[in-house]
């Protein structure tokens, strides 16, 4: 008998072209869906991307022309023996070819129809060019990357993490909606976008921006932070040239390199480092550093890595490229890479399903088709009747909370995991998150504990001392009077059986209930036991070295040039891993979900960062004999060829998205160059030299009449952007919620929407905020939590009252 798959016998129909449908599609298909590829008939243009192997592969692929009535008869026809349909593109380019949902659904209430496009359906910007680095662009965020190279102008973008997070949300409205279908016996309408994926990569600048405005001074002014990366987060540079990037954010891991490095005594020693490592003065943290860059020139990497490994307790990787970065140790012995045969390039190696669920494990089945290579089968598909659905129930769904009564016990800290649950709980689930006696650490860092916001907006917060019996006795009251589905974790090694969270622990309490863990690594490589944080998985993935290019290669003969270009790969090694790793952790639980509900089955679901972070880097973790080579940055980082570039103008900044001959050819009559081709010589610098006559928002005004993908790319940060941007208020992605220290606030909108958006959208609780609440809900009276006070086994963050 073979092992069940979370989406067995669920059909779906990929109208999409390009990565961010296909890898959604892909995780489907992993998981046991039955997924069928339409293309046009030159075949999906995105094909040769390396990449593609893996975003096609486990498919059947059938041509269809979109442009003709007959096409389309057909598309619909296809599109109605489905339970999903994903489409892709603005909201012209669907009603055009009729993929639209109104014309979808229509006869076919049971559908699910998923679009994924550039801007959204709607706003000012649903018709602009759906490209990552438009998108990028123009809502702040290539201008944030000024930092890497300190020379006031933006810089590109290179990790397509738009593209992997709207992969992922596009999983998640989906499973979601099957969830939810399954209980109602209807479909839904599911949308993402690329600039809503862009929304976790602000960390506090939104809160910030607000906390300014008001000038109130119960409010530490928001820090001026040094250009020069943290003592924790430093890269290093070796004996033999290698950097290695260390990850030791909490102070335990700290000193645990810096004993690694023979160097933690010499500093206890010395006065100016006799407190804690947080409290050192500027001028200690300036001898600390050269010390530590000094010490580390004394050895060449792999011997420093071998020592990092026997302790055990150092996050650190060596800064690898992506051709490295598969080739990882812990992804090769730890069986996260599958090897397949391919109809195009024969034996391909390349990353495995996105997590590991012990029950419904994904499977990967076959390569990616030839175009067409079904086309034989579409006649039986379009005879099909539509599946089989559950009879609608007496239980209606709310619109934008598919998840509703779904609960979740979150005891994760820091980003990776609580982003997770946040994105759960944007969905309808009620996500009740358990924090130490003094909170989750995270909270301590940055003024007033703002990084904390982001991470744990829409949930429920108790603090509870889980190295006490008491404590585990609470947690597991908790897990039976919630009727929790899932309890997830980002603990190490044996210490969720110490803390009473262990798998067999909670499974006596809940059998069905979902055990997730986020670690750094997956549980089969030796380095399973050991901490990451985002910079070191940035460092191991590959995607720091694109972002940072020169840096990496560059001579250091003094001590001044290894610090500045150890400021420009840790200004490239954006906290991109973290969201790229919670959007993955989403999907896996999602998916357990669904699988619990259709077979009454829990399990154990172990997401790892460095997995998730290659499905976010997608070009470089596949492999056969003739793979071209990701497409290069340029050496000044302004983009990957003349078409899809950053260019100076007059006055500003613009980004071009020209790739196709079609676009090219429209770009090119707006300039008045018709003679100009995108393999035209010397393409850049002619270009350079036509936006140098004209301002950048005047560039960004005629391109778009034209149709054109040109936006101006400096001038606004991310943070005003999400506050102020027309496109983003229209869409009502930036929801004004109230937070008990902060008051009234715009917080983060969802990155995906199911039915619409939720209609109860909430900020993130202080620390233990609902302990009372949550134990009177366990049946507890209020001289018994008195008591649990007053023994110290459960506890809440001081409330201060709001600003007005």
């Amino acid at each position: 008998m073979s092992t069940p798959q979370a989406l067995d016998g669920i059909r779906v129909v990929d109208f999409t072209t390009g990565p961010a449908g296909g890898l959604a599609t892909t995780v489907l298909a992993d998981f046991g869906a039955d997924v069928i590829k339409v293309e046009p008939l030159a075949g999906d243009r995105f094909r040769s991307l390396p990449g593609s192997a893996v975003w096609l592969r486990g498919k059947r692929s059938v041509v269809l022309d979109l442009k003709t009535a007959s096409g389309q008869a057909q598309a619909k026809e296809l599109a109605t023996s489905a339970d999903v349909v994903v489409v892709a593109g603005a909201p012209n380019r669907l009603l055009a070819h009729r993929l639209d949902s109104a014309t979808l659904q229509t006869d076919a209430p049971h559908l699910i129809h998923c679009t994924i496009s550039g801007w959204g359906q709607r706003g000012p910007y649903a018709e602009l060019a759906g490209y990552e680095g438009l998108v990028a662009a123009k809502s702040g965020r290539m201008a944030s990357f000024e930092v890497q190279l300190g020379t006031g102008r933006p810089v590109f973008a290179a990790v397509p993490v738009a593209t992997h997070l709207a992969s992922q949300s596009a999983v998640h409205g989906i499973v979601a909606a099957l969830i939810d279908r399954q209980r109602t016996g209807v479909g839904a309408i599911v949308e993402t976008s690329l600039l809503q994926c862009l929304f976790p990569f602000d960390l506090t600048d939104l809160l910030a921006l607000q906390l300014a405005d008001r000038r109130d001074q119960r409010y530490e002014p928001l820090r001026t932070l040094s250009t020069m990366p943290t003592l924790n987060y430093h890269p290093v540079r070796t004996q033999d040239g290698h950097w290695i990037q260390c990850g030791n954010l909490l102070e335990h891991l700290l000193f645990s390199f810096l004993d690694s490095i023979d160097l933690l005594g010499e500093l206890l020693v010395d006065e100016r480092f006799q407190s804690s490592p947080a409290d050192w003065t500027p001028q200690a943290i300036e001898v600390a550093r050269d010390m530590i860059l000094n010490r580390c020139l004394e050895r060449p990497a792999a011997d420093w890595m071998a020592t990092f490994r026997e302790n055990g307790n150092v996050a650190a990787e060596i800064v690898v490229n992506g051709d490295q970065a598969m080739h990882h140790r812990d992804l090769v012995n730890g069986g996260a890479l599958v090897q397949l045969s391919d109809a195009r390039h024969g034996s391909v190696t390349q990353i495995g399903p996105i997590a590991d669920l012990g029950a419904t494990p994904g499977v990967v089945t076959t390569g990616a088709p030839n175009i067409g290579e079904h086309q034989d089968q579409l006649a039986t598909w379009l005879g099909d009747s539509r599946p089989s659905v559950p009879p609608p129930v007496t239980r209606s769904s709310t619109p934008g909370q598919p998840l509703d009564g779904i609960t979740v016990i979150d005891l994760s800290a820091i980003i990776a995991g609580p982003l997770a649950g946040s994105m759960l709980a944007d969905l309808g689930a009620r996500v009740i998150k358990v924090e130490p006696f003094g909170g989750d650490p995270f909270r301590q860092l940055l003024t007033e504990g703002r990084m904390a916001v982001k991470m744990n907006a829409g949930k429920e917060s108790i603090c509870i001392d889980l190295k006490q019996p008491k404590g585990h006795q609470l947690l597991h009251e908790l897990i039976a009077a919630t009727d929790a589905n899932v309890i997830m974790h980002n603990f190490r090694g044996d210490v969720p059986d110490r803390l009473g969270l262990g798998y067999e622990q909670v499974r006596a309490i809940k059998p069905d209930i979902i055990w997730a863990v986020v670690n750094g690594y997956g549980p089969d490589g030796p380095s399973a036991k050991r901490p990451a944080t985002h910079p070191v998985v940035g460092a191991a993935s590959g995607g720091v070295a694109y972002q940072a290019g020169p840096a990496l290669t560059a001579d250091c003969p003094t001590l001044a040039d290894v610090r500045e270009h150890a400021r420009q790969i840790m200004a490239a090694n954006d906290a991109n891993p973290d969201p790229n790793t919670s959007v993955v952790a989403a999907s896996a639980i999602l998916l357990a979900l669904v699988a619990q509900q259709r077979q009454g089955i829990g399990q154990v679901v172990r997401i790892n960062m460095q997995v998730a972070n290659a499905w976010a880097n997608i070009d470089d973790f596949v492999d056969w004999p003739t793979k071209p080579a990701r497409s290069p940055v340029d050496p000044d980082h302004r983009g990957l060829h003349a078409g899809y570039r950053l260019y100076p103008a007059r006055s500003g900044w613009i980004f071009l998205a020209a790739t196709t001959a079609a676009e090219f050819e429209r770009f090119a009559a707006v300039i008045g160059r018709p003679e100009l081709r995108l393999d035209s010589s010397d393409l850049a610098n002619t270009l350079a030299a036509v936006f140098a006559a004209e301002d950048a928002d005047a560039w960004e005004e005629r391109m778009t009449a034209a149709q054109v993908g040109c936006v101006q790319a400096d001038g606004i940060d991310v943070g005003t952007f999400l506050r102020d941007d027309a496109h983003v208020l229209h869409n009502g992605w930036a929801p004004m919620v109230e937070h008990e220290r902060f008051g009234t606030v715009k917080r983060w909108g969802p990155t995906v929407t199911v039915g619409g958006l939720n209609p109860d959208y909430r900020s993130a609780p202080l620390a233990g905020e609902h302990t009372d609440a949550l134990l009177a809900e366990l049946g507890h009276t209020d001289a018994a939590i008195a008591k649990l006070r007053t023994d110290r086994i459960v506890n809440s963050e001081a409330a201060p009252v709001p600003p007005t």
